[in-house]
């Protein structure tokens, strides 16, 4: 019996020895392929081999999860039929071709990264209609696609020979004989899950070396589950005193003193009375500059914000960091530049950071992310209620206050009737409040309420701009009647616009969105033309409360004198400084690309590429190398 018991998961046994030598084997290619970049001693090549297998077989064990739960519970009479019997066959050749497409598909990604599969893979892999777009225009897919069967055919020809399958297919267990079997392979993924990192590759000064000791698969896995992209192994680097020296000058607007010489944070000393003005943020989903008539849309969707922006401080080149919302929420909160790979808000390891929330609260403020959709999505509970701000998400809203919702969250309208709601509440406790609104209504389905503007529901997305805009407008008047009102700064700006897709690596005009301070008992109405971003929201509105802060943002107040004019603006992978006129980019290739901007206006930017300056790409290096470095040191948290 006990042949038997074992037998069984013979077919496991088979699919971790085809893993590990198929894994095996792309490890030598990719070996040979990287011959002049490593040290060909015994010593590195039996740890690339030693700790490269022990990855596989960790991602073998991650693997067979299913097919063990499988195997544990299927009845002895099913598993002995014939239709399971080509059940069988037809899912190993499929295996099959999933692994020799694998080790295919890592020989392409090495080509062009030098590396195994980390987030720009899982970017390929949430960004489908561009990806295979670029996949059949690079490389001959039907005869690499037939190659791969091909060999898949092979092997398993080969198997079918030896009868191995067949051998198993014959064979008999009870459940109470799978169980120990499966647990010991079920044990595999679970302890590997809470004890095994990425940082077992590093055995070498060599980055080739430490990238050979991984396993693609495993890579992806954890891919997935950082959600980063080291900067050192993909970009352009300078040496870090002339980086932070650099970077330093680059936000020095002559307002702080810095405290020491291997990072950014500073003193921020102001002369006079600090102010106590209340913080609304409303950050609008997806609002492009292009939607409003001020900066030279056509529609006539906004007739509220293009109103309101003829009485505030309308900031007219401003600029989004990203192309999500929790991009637009990281930079506006924490004041970085769009560091590679996911948004800081959704990393693990993002909890205290140095926040504009807990400077606010430090203040005396009581400060809330007021969200219409559950939090949960994308982290941003996790984030918001860890950096300095209380949580008012859809789970707070009672009946009678949700109205109308979609999938995404509460229609504009209640979130705003229970921002001031909540308002109010800190009035009545006498506490200045700051809060930070997310909208949802113009997203996907393009839902809202009937009878509030001229364009059905569910008609596209110029309804649901206009939807946004008209709810706006009514939370402005109701706000006119609040006893807090005339001591409020009301901040109306973008989390990134619609679309991000151009015709170049980054588009200028999709970063380019609205941001409007409305005050009209504080501020007095000024059209703002600097070049400027989501990183320097925070800076200018404490410059407008004349606070005296530590500082450790990136970002300066556009209205100081002594501002710097510039955009930091990315994607996953690209990164880039607009400065001058001009476009830098660098790549995860360690590559840079430089244009001159030669036409803008809101609706197309058009480039021509240039010879890099120095200059810049000091710039553009200093921003985001500096951010990564600071980042990676934790000298980004909040310690006061």
């Amino acid at each position: 019996m006990r042949e038997n018991m074992t037998n069984r998961y013979g077919f496991i046994n088979l699919v971790f020895w085809l893993f590990l030598i198929i894994s095996t084997i792309t490890r030598t290619v990719l070996l040979i392929k990287s011959i002049d970049a490593i040290e060909l001693s015994f010593t590195e090549i039996a740890k690339i081999y030693l700790i490269g297998a022990f990855y596989d077989f960790v991602s073998a064990g991650y693997l067979v999860i299913p097919f063990v739960i499988y195997l544990l519970f299927m009845p002895q009479k099913f598993f002995e039929h014939t239709a399971h019997r080509m059940v069988t066959y037809i899912f190993m050749y499929i295996l099959l071709f999933g692994a020799v497409f694998l080790a295919f598909s890592e020989w392409f990604f090495w080509d062009e990264f030098s590396v195994r599969f980390n987030f720009i893979a899982v970017d390929y892999l949430l960004y489908t209609k561009e990806v295979i777009g670029n996949i059949r225009e690079s490389y001959p897919m039907g005869t690499l696609l037939s190659v791969i069967a091909a060999v898949a055919g092979v092997i398993f020809y080969i198997i079918f020979k030896l009868r191995y399958i067949e051998n198993i297919l014959n064979t008999k267990s009870s459940i109470k004989q799978r169980l120990k079997p499966a647990f010991a392979y079920l044990l595999i993924p679970a302890l590997s899950f809470a004890s095994i990192s990425d940082d077992f590759s590093k055995i070498s000064k060599n980055q080739y070396s430490n990238e050979l000791a991984k396993s693609g698969l495993y890579s992806l896995f954890a891919a997935f589950r950082n959600n980063t992209l080291d900067y050192d192994t993909f970009y352009i680097t300078h040496k870090q005193d002339d980086v932070f020296s650099n970077l330093r000058n680059m936000i020095d607007d002559g307002s702080g003193k810095f405290l020491n010489t291997n990072d950014i944070t500073r003193e921020i000393a102001k002369v006079g009375e600090e102010k106590d003005y209340n913080v609304m943020m409303i950050v609008v989903e997806s609002l492009s500059g292009k939607f409003l008539e001020t900066l030279g849309g056509e529609n006539g969707l906004t007739p509220n914000l293009d109103s309101l922006a003829k009485e505030s401080l309308f900031f007219s080149n401003f600029y989004a960091t990203g192309t999500r919302t929790v991009r637009g929420m990281e930079a506006i909160t924490l004041s970085v530049p769009p560091t590679p790979g996911r948004a800081i808000v959704k990393r693990p390891d993002n909890h205290n950071m140095y926040s504009s929330g807990f400077i606010f609260k430090n203040k005396g403020y009581e400060t809330k992310f007021i969200y219409g959709g559950y939090g949960y999505f994308d982290n941003m509970n996790e984030f918001f209620s860890n950096n300095g701000f209380d949580v008012v998400d859809r789970a707070k809203f009672n009946d009678e206050e949700d109205t109308f919702h979609t999938v995404w969250g509460v229609c504009d309208e209640d979130l705003l009737n229970k921002t001031l709601k909540e308002a109010d509440l800190s009035y009545r406790a006498h506490k200045p409040f700051m809060s930070f609104v997310m909208t949802t209504s113009n997203h996907r389905p393009y839902d809202y309420p009937d009878g509030r503007i001229d364009i059905p529901s569910h008609t596209g997305r110029d309804g649901a701009v206009k939807y946004t805009d008209y709810a706006i407008g009514e939370f402005i008047k109701k706000a006119k009647e609040k006893p807090w009102f005339k001591n409020t700064i009301f901040v109306i700006v973008a989390d990134h616009c619609a679309t991000s897709a151009g015709k170049t690596e980054i588009p200028l005009d999709k970063y380019h969105i609205p941001m409007i301070v409305y005050a009209p008992e504080i501020l007095e109405p000024q059209v703002v033309e600097k070049v400027s971003s989501q990183i320097d929201i925070m800076p200018t509105l404490f410059g407008m409360l004349n606070w005296s802060y530590k500082s450790k943002f990136y970002g300066s107040d556009i209205l100081n004198p002594l501002f710097k004019e510039r955009a930091l603006i990315g994607t996953y992978q690209k990164l880039g400084l607009y400065k001058e006129n001009k476009l830098i980019v660098l790549s995860p290739t360690k590559k840079t690309k430089s244009y001159e901007v030669v036409a803008q206006d809101i609706f197309d930017t058009k480039y021509k590429e240039i010879q890099a300056e120095k200059s810049l790409e000091e710039d553009v290096v200093s921003y985001y190398q500096g951010a990564s470095v600071l980042h990676e040191r934790r000298l980004d948290r909040y310690d006061d």
